[in-house]
This record gives structure tokens, C-alpha cells and sequence, in this order.
């Protein structure tokens, strides 16, 4: 078995700017989560990589505007392919 992490969870609350929880396993964020009653989104990251670069290689992204290589979309992109589970007071929405 590897103990190479390639996913890192990130949880960003409900109206906030920043997120407010990295964690190696989602289990792991799920036990916080659920303690402290909270809502928000919970996202797998994958780690050393931006996602624009990883849905590029996934071919999660095709990119087809010359605007879709700027520093400025890749700076805000994110990927509904990547894992994510939402939350409402600690629950994991079905």
C-alpha cells in the first residue's frame, strides 16, 4: 500500500470567503463537519497540481476560447468533476 496522498479535502463554509478545513481523508472532515453543526461544501483537491491543469489531463475541461487560458480564469476555475458533498448543519446532503 502507498502512503502517497493524492487528494486532500477542503471544506469552504456556507457564506464564506475562505475555506476553514483541510483534511487528508473524508472521513476525517466529516467527524468536524458533523461537530460543529456545519454547512458548506466539501471538495476533493488533488495535491502538487491545480485543478485547471488536472481537468485538463482528465479531459474534465476543453478549452476552446482563447479567454479560457487566461491567468485570470485559471486562477478561479474549478471542476464539477471533482469529488464534492454538501452540508446542512452537519449533514451530508443525499
Amino acid at each position: 500500500m502507498s502512503n502517497i496522498l493524492d487528494t486532500i479535502w477542503v471544506f469552504h463554509g456556507e457564506g464564506g470567503r475562505f475555506s476553514s478545513g483541510v483534511f487528508t481523508s473524508i472521513e476525517k472532515a466529516e467527524i468536524w463537519i458533523d461537530g460543529h453543526k456545519l454547512s458548506g461544501v466539501l471538495t476533493a483537491y488533488p495535491i502538487d497540481e491545480g485543478v485547471y491543469d488536472w481537468a485538463l489531463f482528465n479531459n474534465f475541461l476543453d478549452v476552446k476560447k482563447q479567454s479560457q487560458m487566461s491567468p485570470n480564469f485559471i486562477q478561479q476555475f474549478t471542476s464539477a468533476s471533482q469529488d464534492h458533498y454538501h452540508y446542512e448543519n452537519g449533514t451530508r446532503d443525499n
